[in-house]
């Protein structure tokens, strides 16, 4: 199992956390989306069929990029 801490600028809020882990659980393979607005962070836990880069597209699609 994988598990990665993205930083990504735009949360502002708890809404945006519930939106990412709501899009993020859509993908097969991810176990676990935590989130904090304060931090701006997004900690993700995934095994395959999810992958990285997977990961990384979501969150450009939905808006909330992680920042490299």
């Amino acid at each position: 199992m994988e598990k990665k801490t993205f930083q990504v600028p735009n949360i502002t809020c708890g809404h945006c956390v519930m939106s990412i882990q709501r899009e993020l659980k859509e993908v097969p393979g991810i176990n676990s989306v935590e989130g904090n607005p304060a931090t701006r962070q997004i900690t993700v836990q995934w095994q395959e069929p999810a992958t990285l880069e997977k990961i990384k597209e979501t969150l450009a699609e939905i808006n909330y990029p992680a920042a490299e």
